[in-house]
């Protein structure tokens, strides 16, 4: 399997980089909606840490992403494929990698404005505080921000794997195929 994109099919380290935010991320959600409706108090510290560092590495792993693509190629579009579905595909693309960003942004964000605190990655190393310490309004707007953009992720995340299945299963392109990590390159493109 090659590393690299190439015309027809994404190579193996974009497709890492796309299913491990992928897991990562079904994990947050997961995480992060029964954490919510956990009791405050210390034996919730662990749940709250693990998301946090979780989020963290999420972020890590977008900006890795942004850099590879910075120097990879990304494959044509699959034959046939309408002009307005592409542009719609580059537009869902843009949204996603913003939100990938926005979303443990903004969580790191309401954390700092917390300061309940210090944040550590995994136990390993702390994570510098964004606001200096307390911040009520920023804390409140933070997490106001951070619910709502996990909200809009998730559609923009279901629409986009909707349209991936709509291109497996009724067109029959090579749209999803060549972005599964057991396919070493789409077969059928011309």
């Amino acid at each position: 399997m090659a590393l690299k994109s190439d015309a027809t099919s994404w190579g193996s380290v974009a497709k890492f980089f796309h299913w491990a935010i992928v897991l990562l991320i079904l994990t947050q959600a997961v995480i992060g909606l029964v954490m919510v409706e956990l009791p405050k108090r210390p034996s919730s510290i662990p749940v709250y840490s693990f998301h946090k560092s979780l989020g963290i590495t999420i972020l890590a792993l977008a900006v890795l992403r942004l850099v590879w693509r910075l120097f990879d190629t990304r494959p044509r579009d699959v034959p046939g494929m309408p002009h307005w579905q592409a542009l719609g595909a580059r537009f869902g693309h843009a949204l996603l990698y913003a939100l990938i960003f926005a979303v443990p942004l903004s969580g790191w964000l309401f954390d700092s404005a917390s300061s309940l605190r210090p944040l550590y990655w995994f136990n390993l190393f702390p994570m510098p505080n964004l606001t200096g310490g307390k911040n009520e309004a920023v804390k409140e707007w933070a997490e106001g921000a951070h619910e709502l953009l996990f909200w809009v992720l998730i559609l923009v995340a279901a629409g986009h794997a909707a349209a991936a299945l709509v291109h497996h299963f009724h067109n029959r392109d090579e749209t999803l195929a060549r972005m599964l990590p057991w396919r070493s390159r789409a077969r059928g493109l011309s």
